[in-house]
């Protein structure tokens, strides 16, 4: 690892912090980063990179094995027996969505990025 990846790294842990920080605090965006001296367009271009990187790694880990992903936050639900009539309820901005195994995941994920962005 060079010394700019491994300041990237540290710049990336540095921002979740930061992030992680301000969604304890339960401050808006504009009022944390007011309060924190920082510039909104920062925080939001941090927060897409920290996004970006956790999807990178999501995306090559998935390859290797898709149950040992379990993002931070959330919790590991037991697999039922009959997976064909199973189905995951998900929660974004206080709209509820329904999957089954059915569910075209191109849709979900665009459903998913619009709600995140309400």
């Amino acid at each position: 690892m060079d010394t700019r990846e491994v300041a990237k790294e540290y710049r990336l842990t540095q921002w979740a912090k930061i992030i992680q920080t301000r969604a304890q605090s339960g401050q808006s965006i504009k009022d944390f980063c007011k309060s924190a001296g920082i510039s909104r367009n920062s925080y939001f271009y941090w927060q897409r990179k920290l996004r970006e990187g956790v999807c990178a790694g999501l995306v090559e880990k998935g390859s290797e094995s898709r149950n040992s992903i379990i993002p931070s936050g959330w919790a590991q639900l037991s697999s039922e027996a009959d997976c064909s009539e199973s189905s995951v309820t998900i929660e974004i901005s206080g709209c509820r969505i329904t999957t089954t195994m059915g569910t075209d995941l191109g849709l979900l994920v665009n459903v998913c990025r619009a709600l995140r962005s309400l």
